[in-house]
């Protein structure tokens, strides 16, 4: 007899009030568990208000045949709530599938096609956007002073010393946002030569010191308007870099269009999109360099490796986002692992050798710049047993 959900448990703790965790648990004892970014609350009533209602009692390795049933008549695309919540049910069904199948999720999938995958860092400090559900330079996390990696701060004050430090890792690709501060202070209607040039000292400081030997990513934040914005990634052309991600908000893709025509800087965008529909226009435009997605935004794993599926017949490459939790790292690398056209697998050294490992039982192993799916079957990861014992953790359950 085929095994049937029997229970969906949300789990949340307030010392990391953006992390959703959920558990999807079946009758014959196997269980995954997936993690979501971001809105925790609202994600955590679509799973069980909505998801659960659903699911209880159907056979959890069914994934492909639950994905037009996990969103409501609302809610199919973007970001929002509900595909979040959808996310993480979906990470958690495949991380289900493949330990009862006891195999990686990698293999889970069809198999790798190539055994570790090259990791760029994205240069947050430890508590980068920990306190509150904004993207802002008031949720930097500046004010935080730890013995871990404060990559942030470095790359504000000594980005030449920061990209030694990661060299000295065997870590050749770096992504920093200095341009924030000058964004908020116009809302992105206009830069002043004199804010240009400070924001624009780091990336030379790197080319400086380091010449072609580090890979550099501008990370804009969908802060600009689209004139403002041209004129950053024109500016940005003269350091080189890999990529310049999100220049404009993303509700208006002629805007993004326009902007990718404008410069010679490759443009990437994609995080905060979800579904493959949104993917498809995306890549339907010509004019873009790299698609990223996050899983626990953007549908899941079902989701974005029919993205990446999408994006290879159009031979764009694809990179998965993480800057949220240790769940979707693991997840995002198993899935690197296995999709062709990704070449590189985003990271946070500050999260990674901070407070991630004391979450989750193990993390993806990164060595010399490179990162390989951690043991065991399914995503690999199992919150750590005191996690739910935790006076400040908060379980909800949703049953048969």
């Amino acid at each position: 007899m085929a095994a049937k959900v029997s229970a969906i448990e949300t789990i949340r703790v307030e010392e990391f009030p953006n992390l959703l965790w959920v558990r999807v648990i079946a009758d014959d004892g196997s269980d995954g568990l997936g993690e979501t970014f971001y809105g925790p609350g609202a994600a955590e009533a679509h799973i069980h208000d909505i998801i659960a209602p659903y699911l209880l009692g159907k056979d959890p390795h069914r994934i492909e045949q639950h994905q037009r049933h996990l969103t409501g008549y609302v809610g199919f695309s973007g970001a929002g709530a509900e595909m979040r919540g959808r996310s993480a049910v979906d990470i958690a069904l495949w991380d289900l599938f493949a330990k009862s199948k006891d195999m990686p999720l990698h293999q889970a999938l069809g198999g790798a096609v190539r055994d570790s995958i090259r990791v760029y860092n994205t240069c947050a400090g430890t508590r980068y956007v920990q306190n509150r559900p904004t993207q802002g330079t008031d949720n930097f996390g500046l004010d935080v002073s730890s013995d871990g990696y404060e990559d942030l701060n470095a790359f504000l004050n000594r980005a030449d010393e920061l990209a030694a430090s990661l060299l000295d890792m065997g870590i050749t690709a770096m992504k920093i946002w200095p341009f924030d501060y000058a964004a908020e202070a116009t809302s992105g209607h206009y830069i002043s030569p004199r804010d240009l040039a400070t924001a624009m000292a780091p990336f030379e400081k790197i080319r400086e010191k380091h010449g072609d030997r580090m890979d550099i990513m501008a990370e804009l934040h969908s802060m600009w308007d689209r004139p403002t914005a041209i004129k950053v990634c024109r500016a940005l052309e003269s350091i080189d870099p890999l990529w310049v991600e999100d220049p404009v908000f993303m509700d208006h893709l002629s805007s993004l269009d326009e902007v990718a025509r404008a410069t010679a800087a490759p443009i990437a965008v994609g995080e905060t999109r979800g579904g493959r529909a949104d993917y498809r226009q995306l890549l339907e435009m010509e004019s873009l360099s790299l698609i990223i997605t996050d899983i626990a935004w953007g549908g899941g794993v079902s989701e974005a490796r029919k993205m990446a599926a999408m994006a290879d017949a159009w031979h764009v490459p694809v990179a998965f986002h993480d800057c949220t939790g240790p769940v979707v790292l693991a997840t995002s690398t198993h899935l690197a692992l296995h999709t062709t056209n990704c070449f590189i697998q985003e990271m946070v050294r500050a999260f990674y050798y901070g407070w991630y490992g004391t979450l989750v039982t193990q993390l993806p192993p990164v060595e010399n710049g490179m990162i390989r799916a951690p043991e065991g079957a399914g995503h690999g990861l199992s919150l750590q047993p005191d996690i739910l014992k935790r006076p400040d953790c908060h379980i909800r359950r949703s049953a048969l």
